[in-house]
C-alpha cells in the first residue's frame, strides 16, 4: 500500500470505541516471553529467544519480518538490522515472512499489513533491540558455561569469545543453556559509530531465489488436487449478475465449475488456461442502475467543476486569506486535473485457498495479513486463528494488494468446492477491476504582493478518496479478536462511519496548500464526491495528486513573480530545514543554472512523505510532435539513517519510474459506466527504452529511518510538467502529459 500511514491514534479509538460499545486492540505486541528450545527430532535444535529471531545448532539465523516483501527490500533490511546488534556472521543470516500473528502487527496501522512506508520504520527500534537482547543471551550463556563473569565475554561474528582466556563458542552450541536461561532486561543498544553492517550496500538476500526461480510468488502456489479459478466481474462497475448461459462453457475439458459468486461469475478448472478459455465462453446478462451505466470521466469532470465554484468544508485556514486576495497586487488562478489510475501489477491478483479440518489456509501475495484473515474467518465461518496466512512474494504491490476483494473471491469459492482454489485474475481482469487511484478536480489561487511575494495561498478539492474504503478494509481487523463474531460485525459497522469522519479531509489533504512553504495566509478545502468508482491506496496515495498541482503551481507563482523557481521555493522554505536541505541539494548535484545541451530544459519539485522529504530536478526535451524525453533524475532525500544505500536508489529508481507511467504514458478514463481501458496496450507502462538515467543522494543522518517505499513518486509528475513548461511555454495541467497538447 503501496498508501500513507493510516495513523489510528488512541483519540481516535476512543471515539470508535464509544460509537460501537466495544474497546478496540491496538499496537504492536512484543513477545517477551523466555526463550524456547524445539526437541531434536527430525530437524535441528532452534532458539527462538523472542518473535523475530530463531537460531538453529549450524548457526543460522532466521529474522522474521512482519512486512510483506513486493521488491522493496524489506527482508534484507529488516536482516541487517538485527545482525548489526546481534554480531552475527552475515552468510549465516536469512529472512522469512512472519505468519499472520499479534505478535507481529504494524503499530502505525494497528494490523498486521504493509503500506505507507512503514516498513523499516516501525521495525528499527523492535528489532535492534530483539538482536541485542539475543546477543546478551547468549552471552550469559556463555559465561554461565565457563563459570565466568559476562563482561569478560564478548560476542563477535557469531561467536562468544573469552576475553582472557581466548576460549570461544559458536552460537549453534549455546542454544540449550540460553534456552535454559531467563529473559534479559532491554541491554544498551550500539551506537552510530559502532555500525558494522548497517550502512553496506549488502545484496539483497532474496536476489539468488528470485533469479534461479525458487522464489514463491502467489501464482507458484501448488497444491494436491487443487483446481483453478478466474473471475468474470461485472463490466460496468458496480453492477450484478442478473442471469448466466454456462451450456457452452461446461463442454469445454477441464472445466469444473461454472458458479456465480458475491464478486461475479466463477469458473473453476484444472488449469488457468482451461478457465480462462471457458470463462470467454460464459454468456452472462448484467444489470447495473441507469447511473452507473451513464457514469464517464466527461461527466465527473463536468460534476467536480461546478462543485468547486462553492464553498466547501474548511480543513486548513491560517491568517486572514480573503484580506489578502482583496490587498494582492496580482492573483493566479489555475484548475488542475488527475485522472483514475490503474496499478498495473507484473503479477496480477491472486489467492488460493484450502478449508479442511477446522481451518482455512491461505496463500495469497498480500499487504495485509490482518484484514485478509479477518475476512477468511468471516466467510469461512471460523475464528480468527483458524485461518493461517502464508504470505507469498508479491510480484508488485503499490498499495492494491492492501486490498482483499481477492482474496473473498478464493474463500467463497473454496467454500463451495470443498478443494483447494486458486483464483487467478486475467490481466484484462486485473486493469478494469483495479481499485484505482482516485481522479481529483483542484483549484488554486495565489494572492501575489506589489513586490512579487507570495502572500496567500488557497486549494479547493474536489472528488473522492481512498482512506474511505481503507477503513472499510481495516475496521473488522482492528476488533478484538475475543468479540462475538455478531458483536464484532455489529462494531465494526458502527465504527466505519467515526472513522471516515475522523480521517478522510485529513488524509485526503495532505500536503495541499503548499509543502512547509512560509506563507502567512493559507486556506485549503475539500469537497467529498464519490461517484462510485472504486478506488484504493496507490503508490504514495494523496502525496501524488497534491504534490502534481501544488509543485506545478509554485513554477506558475515564480514565473509570475519574476523569481527562479529553485530560489523561491529556498527561500520560503526558512522554516523547513529538512526540505530546504534536500531542495539544495538536488539542484546542487543537478547543476541548477548551469548550462545543457540544446534542447534539453529542467523542472524541479518536492515533496514530503510521513516525515521523509525528497527533492527531484528533471532534465526533459519535447520534439516537435510533443513527445516529451526524460533524460535525467537528480533526487536528494532525507531517510533519516540509511540501513542499505542499494535500497534506497532502487526504491527511489522505482519510485521515479512508477511516477513517469502516470506522468507520461497513461491513465483510466471512464465510459459508459467501465473503465476503457483493459490491458497494457491501451494502458502503457514506461519501457526500458524510456527510462532516464537516474542520481540518488542521501542527506547523512544519524536519526531513525524514515520510509523510503513512496516517496520517489510524487516529485516526478512536477518536477517533468515544470521541464515542459520551460521549454515549450505551455503549462500541464491535467495528466498524463499528450503531445498534441505541446504542439
Amino acid at each position: 500500500m503501496s498508501e500513507h500511514t493510516i495513523n489510528l491514534d488512541r483519540r481516535f479509538f476512543l471515539k470508535v470505541s464509544a460509537a460501537a460499545g466495544v474497546g478496540l486492540l491496538v499496537g504492536c505486541i512484543h513477545n517477551s516471553s523466555s526463550p524456547t528450545l524445539s526437541k531434536p527430532g527430525d530437524k535441528p535444535q532452534e532458539l527462538s529467544p523472542n518473535a523475530w529471531i530463531r537460531i538453529d545448532a549450524d548457526d543460522r539465523v532466521t529474522v522474521m519480518v512482519k512486512h510483506s516483501e513486493m521488491g522493496q527490500g524489506i527482508t534484507t533490511a529488516s536482516a541487517m538490522i538485527v545482525a548489526e546488534e546481534l554480531e552475527v556472521d552475515w552468510q549465516k543470516v536469512r529472512s522469512e515472512i512472519a505468519p499472520a500473528d499479534p505478535a507481529y502487527k504494524n503499530p502505525a496501522m494497528g494490523v498486521q499489513a504493509t503500506g505507507g512506508s512503514t516498513g523499516v520504520h516501525t521495525s528499527w527500534d523492535i528489532l535492534r533491540q530483539a538482536g541485542a537482547a539475543t546477543r546478551e543471551l547468549l552471552i550469559l550463556a556463555a559465561a554461565t558455561t565457563w563459570s565466568v563473569g559476562i563482561r569478560e565475554c564478548r560476542a563477535v561474528n557469531g561467536t562468544v569469545v573469552h576475553k582472557e582466556t581466548g576460549r570461544a563458542l559458536r552460537y549453534g552450541q549455546l542454544l540449550e543453556k540460553a534456552a535454559s536461561l531467563p529473559s534479559l532486561p532491554a541491554p544498551a543498544l550500539k551506537s552510530h559509530q559502532q555500525f558494522k553492517v548497517i550502512g553496506k550496500r549488502y545484496p539483497r538476500l532474496d536476489t539468488a531465489a528470485k533469479i534461479d526461480g525458487s522464489a514463491v510468488f502467489g501464482t507458484d502456489v501448488r497444491l494436491p488436487g487443487m483446481l483453478t479459478a478466474t473471475v468474470v466481474h461485472p463490466p460496468v462497475l458496480g453492477g450484478r449478475v442478473k442471469s448466466v448461459d454456462a451450456s457452452k462453457a461446461k463442454q469445454m475439458p477441464g472445466v469444473r465449475h461454472i458458479l456465480p459468486i458475491t464478486a461475479g461469475v466463477a469458473v473453476v478448472a484444472d488449469d488457468f488456461w482451461r478457465a480462462s478459455k471457458a470463462a470467454e465462453a460464459v454468456q452472462v446478462e448484467w444489470e447495473a442502475s441507469e447511473d452507473r451505466r451513464r457514469l464517464s470521466t466527461d461527466r465527473m469532470r463536468a460534476r467536480w467543476a461546478k462543485l468547486a465554484k462553492a464553498d466547501g468544508p474548511k480543513v486548513k485556514d491560517v491568517g486572514n486569506v480573503d484580506s489578502a486576495f482583496t490587498a494582492a497586487a496580482k492573483v493566479l488562478e489555475a484548475v488542475y486535473e488527475l485522472p483514475y489510475q490503474a496499478h498495473g501489477c507484473p503479477e496480477p491478483m491472486n489467492c488460493t485457498v484450502h478449508i479442511h479440518d477446522g481451518v482455512c489456509d491461505v496463500w495469497v501475495p498480500t499487504q495485509n495479513q490482518g484484514s485478509t484473515q479477518a475476512i477468511a474467518a468471516a466467510l469461512a465461518g471460523l475464528a480468527v486463528d483458524g485461518v493461517r496466512v502464508h504470505t507469498t512474494f508479491l510480484g508488485g504491490g503499490y498499495g492494491r494488494r492492501f486490498s482483499v476483494d481477492f482474496v473473498a473471491e478464493a474463500v467463497e469459492l473454496a467454500k463451495q468446492v470443498k478443494a483447494p482454489v486458486k483464483v487467478i485474475w486475467t490481466r484484462e481482469e486485473d486493469i478494469r477491476n483495479d481499485h484505482f487511484r482516485p481522479a481529483s478536480y483542484q483549484a488554486v489561487r495565489a494572492a501575489l504582493g506589489a513586490d512579487g511575494g507570495l502572500k496567500a495561498f488557497w486549494h479547493r478539492l474536489v472528488g473522492p478518496n481512498e482512506v474511505d474504503p481503507l477503513v472499510e478494509t481495516l475496521m473488522p481487523a482492528l476488533m478484538p479478536d475475543w468479540l462475538p463474531r455478531p458483536i464484532k460485525n455489529g462494531a465494526s459497522r458502527a465504527a466505519i462511519p467515526v472513522g471516515k469522519y475522523a480521517m478522510s479531509a485529513k488524509y485526503a489533504t495532505i500536503n495541499a496548500g503548499t509543502v512547509g512553504y512560509a506563507i502567512d495566509n493559507i486556506r485549503v478545502e475539500y469537497i467529498n464526491d464519490d461517484p462510485g468508482v472504486p478506488v484504493g491506496p496507490w503508490r504514495a496515495v494523496y502525496n501524488t495528486r497534491n504534490a502534481f498541482v501544488v509543485e506545478s503551481f509554485m513554477d506558475e507563482i515564480a514565473a509570475a513573480s519574476g523569481k527562479d523557481p529553485y530560489r523561491m521555493r529556498y527561500d520560503l522554505l526558512k522554516n523547513a530545514p529538512k526540505l530546504r536541505a534536500v531542495l539544495e541539494l538536488a539542484a546542487t548535484k543537478a547543476g541548477w543554472g548551469k548550462p545543457l545541451p540544446a534542447g534539453v530544459y529542467r523542472g524541479i519539485a518536492l515533496d514530503e512523505f510521513d516525515g521523509t522529504p525528497v527533492a527531484m530536478v528533471a532534465e526533459v526535451s519535447v520534439d516537435a510532435k510533443g513527445i516529451v524525453k526524460v533524460h535525467r533524475v537528480v533526487a536528494a532525500v532525507d531517510c533519516g539513517t540509511v540501513i542499505n544505500p542499494k535500497l534506497v536508489e532502487t526504491q527511489i529508481s522505482g519510485g521515479i519510474a512508477f511516477g513517469l507511467t502516470a506522468t507520461i504514458k497513461s491513465g483510466i478514463t471512464i465510459k459508459d459506466g467501465r473503465a476503457e481501458q483493459s490491458n497494457f496496450h491501451d494502458f502503457p507502462i514506461l519501457r526500458m527504452d524510456e527510462m532516464p538515467e537516474v542520481e540518488v543522494f542521501t542527506v547523512p543522518s544519524t536519526a531513525a529511518p524514515t520510509g523510503i517505499g513512496e516517496i520517489g513518486v510524487p516529485p516526478v509528475a512536477p518536477a517533468v510538467a515544470n521541464a515542459v513548461a520551460a521549454a515549450t511555454g505551455k503549462r500541464v495541467r491535467s495528466l498524463p502529459i499528450r503531445p498534441a497538447d505541446l504542439v
